[in-house]
């Protein structure tokens, strides 16, 4: 997996630390700027994409299907 593919894997996976933390959903607005800060991540990350990216992984992408983005960076050796 190369760098960039590597680095939205790794936000992907930390929007879904957010979502899971329950302490931090306590404080609603600390929480929500959180899973801004981390979506804004995806979304950089996402439009540094070059045109020949994986369709499929775009499709996920466009699509806030961030699971699933997720579970098939994984699967790709």
């Amino acid at each position: 997996m190369n760098k960039r593919l590597a680095a939205l894997a790794e936000a992907l996976r930390e929007r879904l630390a957010v979502i899971r933390d329950e302490e931090s959903r306590r404080d609603e607005a600390k929480h929500i700027a959180r899973l801004r800060v981390v979506s804004e991540k995806i979304d950089r990350l996402q439009e540094s994409l070059p045109p020949s990216a994986d369709p499929r992984l775009k499709h996920f992408l466009d699509r806030k299907s961030y699971d699933k983005a997720l579970e098939h960076l994984e699967a790709k050796p």
